[in-house]
C-alpha cells in the first residue's frame, strides 16, 4: 500500500507541475524561428496540425516525430536550416492534432495521411526526416510514392512486426498509466541513455512535457497501431527505391535497417535530441543526394 501511495504522489507532483501555466519549454528547446504558417489539414484520418517556415522556390523537408512527441522535437534542426522551407507535423493525437476522426487507425492510414498532406499543400517532391514513428511512416509513404520524395532521413526506425509478444509487454505496462509520472519515467529510461538525462535534463522535461498533453486513450491507440499491431517493415525496406540515409543510437533497441547507410551515435532511442547536431549533419547529407 505504502508503494502504491508513493507512485500516486510521484504521478500527482509531475502532473500538476506540468500543467501549470508558467512553464514553458526550456530555452535551448525554444531556439527555433519565428513560424511563418501554423494551420491544420484535412486528412481521411482527422485534422493534422503543421508548422511551416516558407523558404520560396525550394524543396522542403518535411519533419515527422515519433511516440510521445510533437512538432517541437525537431527545434533544434529546423532552427538551423535557413535556406529552404521546412514542414513540422504533429502526428495523430499528439500536439495540436487532437481532431482525429478515426477511432482505430493503422500505420496505412499513417501513410495516407501523409500522401494526402503533400497533396493538399501542392507539394510535388520533398525531403522527408522522421524518428521512429515518423521513420516507419516515411518509410512506408517513400515506398510506395517514390515519385514524391527525393531522398529520405530515417532517425531510430523500428521495423520489425508487432504480436503477441508486444500485446502482452505493452497491456502490463499501460496499467501502470494511472500512476503517469512513473510511467513517464519508464518512458524516458528507454528513450533516453542514463548519460543524456543526467547531462540533459531539459529533454526529459520535454518529454514530460509532451506526455502530459496525450491521455490515456491516447496513450492506448498509438501504441497499438504503432507498436502492437503494426506490420513489419522489411517489405517496405526492399521495396524503397528512394536515396536514404539512416540514423539511430548506440544503445537503440532497434536494429540496424539492412541495406541503408547508417549512422551509429551514442545513445538511446531519440537522437534529433540526444545527439541534435549528428542528426543535422545528417540531413545536410540527405539534401545533398
Amino acid at each position: 500500500m505504502k508503494l502504491l501511495m508513493m507512485f500516486v504522489l510521484m504521478g500527482l507532483s509531475i502532473s500538476s507541475f506540468y500543467n501549470h501555466n508558467s512553464f514553458k519549454i526550456p530555452n535551448n528547446m525554444n531556439d527555433a524561428q519565428p513560424v511563418i504558417e501554423n494551420n491544420t489539414i484535412e486528412t481521411s484520418i482527422g485534422k493534422i496540425a503543421y508548422y511551416q517556415k516558407k523558404v520560396e522556390g525550394t524543396t522542403p523537408i518535411i519533419f515527422l516525430h515519433g511516440v510521445y512527441y510533437d512538432h517541437n522535437l525537431w527545434n533544434y534542426q529546423t532552427s538551423r536550416i535557413t535556406d529552404r522551407t521546412t514542414i513540422t507535423i504533429d502526428m495523430p493525437l499528439h500536439g495540436k492534432s487532437k481532431d482525429i476522426y478515426k477511432s482505430s487507425w493503422s500505420m496505412t492510414d499513417c501513410s495516407d495521411m501523409l500522401i494526402e498532406f503533400l497533396d493538399q499543400l501542392n507539394i510535388e517532391q520533398c525531403y522527408a526526416v522522421g524518428h521512429s514513428w515518423g521513420s516507419m511512416t516515411i518509410l512506408r509513404t517513400a515506398s510506395q510514392h517514390p515519385d514524391k520524395f527525393k531522398a529520405v532521413g530515417l532517425c531510430n526506425m523500428p521495423f520489425k512486426k508487432g504480436g503477441l509478444g508486444a500485446k502482452i509487454q505493452f497491456g502490463l505496462q499501460h496499467m501502470m498509466l494511472g500512476f503517469r509520472g512513473f510511467y513517464t519515467k519508464q518512458v524516458a529510461n528507454a528513450m533516453f541513455s542514463k548519460v543524456h538525462q543526467v547531462q540533459k535534463p531539459e529533454i526529459v522535461e520535454y518529454l514530460e512535457l509532451s506526455m502530459n498533453q496525450l491521455t490515456n486513450k491516447d496513450i492506448r491507440q498509438t501504441d497499438k497501431a504503432v507498436i502492437s499491431n503494426v506490420d513489419s517493415g522489411q517489405p517496405f525496406l526492399k521495396n524503397l527505391s528512394v536515396p536514404a540515409l539512416a540514423l539511430k543510437g548506440d544503445q537503440d533497441y532497434v536494429q540496424t535497417p539492412p541495406n541503408i547507410e547508417t549512422t551509429i551515435v551514442e545513445g538511446k532511442h531519440t537522437s534529433p535530441l540526444e545527439q541534435p547536431e549528428a542528426v543535422m549533419n545528417m540531413i545536410r547529407r540527405l539534401v545533398e543526394m
